[in-house]
């Protein structure tokens, strides 16, 4: 599977625009910033839902309203961090999919969709018996406590990819060579 992916990257990483995106003296920039600045709006607006199911912000107003309002900006956001996100990878492919970060990212971001997904089930059943209270039912408020977890994850390992101190071709530990998706004698960065 490692080699596989490691082929798909070197072949994204030979195209012509993955190499001016990367190469871009500006156009890099502006990715990444959009990248980081739509994480802050959306994400911030889901951790005001998540804090309002956990009673812990925003308690006097009702839960539904919240999430109504909220949802709209912060599908945009999450689009264009999705959009952001890819165009940054196949900037930097090989690098980036022998990243033990950004391994273990993906896998959150997985585990983030299907928690959003039990999530908002869970919440559309429900909220009619306590849309004005305080605190959400405990299974909500798990879903709520999982979510600002897995994302504050995800944004740090996201931080880590940058900074990659496990390089295949410095990394000593040989299953952190595998996890990270090292090839043998096919290290390009």
């Amino acid at each position: 599977m490692n080699e596989l992916i490691y082929e798909l990257a070197v072949w994204l990483d030979d195209t012509q625009w993955s190499t001016m995106l990367h190469e871009s003296y500006y156009m890099y920039n502006w990715v990444e910033s959009t990248h980081v600045l739509t994480l802050m709006v959306s994400l911030g607006m889901l951790f005001l839902i998540d804090l309002r199911m956990l009673g812990l912000a925003l308690s006097d107003v009702p839960a539904s309203r919240l999430a109504e309002r909220l949802n709209a900006p912060m599908l945009i956001g999450f689009a264009m961090m999705f959009i952001t996100g890819i165009l940054l990878f196949y900037a930097v492919p090989v690098r980036t999919s022998q990243s033990l970060w950004f391994r273990i990212k993906m896998v959150l971001l997985v585990a983030c969709a299907v928690n959003a997904f039990l999530f908002h089930k869970r919440m559309n059943e429900s909220v009619e018996t306590w849309d004005a209270e305080p605190k959400a039912p405990g299974r909500i408020r798990l879903g709520a406590m999982l979510s600002l977890a897995f994302w504050s994850i995800v944004v740090v390992c996201g931080r880590f990819i940058a900074y990659d101190w496990f390089d295949c071709d410095t990394s000593p530990n040989t299953l952190i060579d595998i996890v990270s998706g090292c090839v043998d004698g096919q290290t390009r960065f």
